[in-house]
């Protein structure tokens, strides 16, 4: 432990390193830190020279200010007792969904985001990611970017919602990557710089041609498909290995369903949502 407020922790991959410096830091939320990727993990070559992953967590919130991790899977019973619930609580199935990293907060489908063209509408978080972002690219020479703000505009939705910032242009096809690696790990680090220079967590989401809004669409049927079969066959489903925000679109979508329950298992790369029968 480096100091009071920041801490250096190992484990097999990010996700478990980070999930040992919340608890460390007294089950505190991932939204009440910044984290720093030290280094990536290494299988080594024919399992020799293997390295963990190595993170650095800064917490810029105090415990006391933060919402409980939850680490049990509540039982059907112990969910229908329960007065009221968030999203973020009801979504308990998952065993770790609370210390899932990098997740697109209070969105379902990015699809139902507008553009924001008023600048007054901007705040401090979006104006100071937009810089950065367009810093970003310009050091990856891509060319004639334009960068687009989105946000949820549901009444309901509060100002809690993340902005989008959506990448236009010709040739984003390399920006993407495979599955939308590359512009994740754009997104990882626009949210890092733009959280330092703010001093508290920046929630915003990169997106690149709509790349996001149209997959999250595309998860959320496929959420819906797999949890009739679920239902219809009396199995339980497993869907492929997703990130954390994907699978968050899978257990958001299905969240008021009474026939199926969603879960995730798996660690690291490998974690993904199965949808169980009740």
């Amino acid at each position: 432990m480096s100091s009071e407020r920041s801490i250096e922790t190992t484990g097999e991959s990010v996700e478990e390193a980070i999930s040992k410096g919340l608890a460390e830091l007294g089950g505190v939320s991932p939204t009440d830190v910044i984290v720093e990727v030290l280094e990536e993990p290494s299988r080594g070559m024919f399992g020799l020279g293997a390295k963990p992953a190595r993170v650095r967590l800064q917490l810029f919130r105090t415990p006391a200010a933060s919402a409980p991790t939850s680490v049990t899977t509540p039982s059907p019973a112990a969910e229908s007792a329960a007065p009221s619930t968030s999203p973020r609580e009801k979504q308990g199935q998952d065993e770790s969904y609370s210390a899932d990293v990098d997740e697109d907060e209070g969105i379902t489908l990015l699809e139902d985001m507008q553009e924001v063209t008023d600048d007054a509408l901007l705040d401090e978080d979006v104006r100071v990611a937009k810089v950065v972002l367009g810093e970003l690219l310009d050091k990856m020479q891509i060319l004639r970017p334009e960068i687009i703000i989105r946000r949820a505009v549901k009444p309901e939705d509060g100002e809690g919602n993340p902005w989008l910032l959506d990448i236009t242009g010709p040739n984003l096809n390399a920006l993407i990557g495979r599955r939308g690696e590359t512009l994740n790990a754009l997104q990882y680090i626009t949210r890092l710089i733009s959280s330092r220079e703010l001093q508290h967590r920046a929630n915003i989401v990169v997106d690149a041609a709509g790349y996001k809004a149209k997959r999250s669409r595309m998860l959320h049927d496929l959420a819906l498909r797999m949890a009739d079969q679920a239902s219809r066959s009396k199995r339980t489903v497993a869907l492929e290995p997703m990130p954390p925000y994907e699978r968050r679109i899978v257990h958001m979508a299905l969240r008021s369903r009474d026939d199926v329950q969603t879960k995730s298992v798996g660690e690291g790369n490998s974690r993904k949502v199965t949808i169980v029968p009740r």
